[in-house]
């Protein structure tokens, strides 16, 4: 009877051994849901993009302006197109810093505010000024942020500061450019920090889901942080092989748990 006690014990502690073993292996690993995007995607669906975000600048922007008009000797526009001095011929442009007012320092005109405008408005506004002053007529004006850049931390496999050439970027492109997520990085729960004039947001957006595209942050603007939170198996994992200690902690002590069993 004690016989038949021990070896009932053995196979009990037997069983409950390899459950708690796939239960350690399985919860340290990912699943298809958590790292496929897109996931209600349906084949051959379509979306039209009826989107029409543009920037808009920002306190502390440094913008580059260039203006011109048909004229051979250039010195209509020379007033406007001011270059730094460097002991020789010529010189690179001169960039406008946006002040913590909105404004920038535009020879001729003055203080122009651009704070909360996109690039064509801000063109549209120094084209009507232009003309208001009556200094040119039918200007081309060329403008960009010269300061664009996002910022994509977290579980990526490339963080870092990244600048853009063009005037827009979305957070798909922003991931992309810093080597996608790790295996380890939750798709469900990325964070977008985006400050505007002193004023700081935070939207959390899911990447597995179709839906991210119509995030108010889908598009990202001048400066913007990416984050990109850890899973949980990222985070139990913090101090090192601590999952695989544990695993072996808890298999040494069943198993002589059951050879003492065994010999009873």
């Amino acid at each position: 009877m004690i016989k038949n006690n021990s070896l009932y014990a053995s196979l009990n502690l037997k069983s409950r051994f390899i459950t708690l073993m796939v239960v350690l292996i399985s919860s340290s690993c990912a699943t298809k849901k958590d790292v496929v995007y897109f996931q209600n995607a349906k084949d051959f669906e379509t979306i039209v993009n009826t989107d029409t975000f543009a920037p808009r600048f920002k306190i502390n922007d440094i913008v580059s302006i260039f203006v011109s008009v048909y004229d051979k000797t250039g010195e209509l526009t020379r007033p406007f197109n001011l270059v730094t001095q460097d002991g020789g011929e010529g010189g690179s442009a001169i960039d406008y810093l946006i002040d913590t007012d909105g404004n920038i320092d535009y020879p001729v005109l003055g203080k122009v505010k651009l704070i909360g405008l996109t690039v064509e408005e801000a063109k549209q506004l120094l084209k009507e000024k232009l003309a208001e002053g009556d200094y040119l007529k039918d200007p081309v004006i060329s403008m960009r942020i010269k300061n664009f850049r996002i910022s994509v931390i977290g579980a990526v496999n490339s963080p870092g500061v990244y600048p853009i050439s063009g005037e827009r970027t979305n957070i798909l492109e922003a991931l992309a450019i810093a080597g996608d997520l790790n295996l380890k990085g939750r798709r469900d729960n990325i964070l977008v920090i985006r400050d505007f004039n002193g004023t700081k947001t935070y939207t959390r957006v899911d990447i597995t889901n179709k839906e991210v595209f119509n995030s108010p942050v889908y598009f990202l603007t001048q400066n913007d942080v990416v984050y990109v939170e850890p899973n949980n198996s990222a985070i139990s994992g913090a101090g090192g092989d601590s999952r695989i200690n544990q695993i072996i902690g808890y298999s040494s002590l069943l198993v002589s748990i059951i050879l003492l069993t065994t010999r009873l």
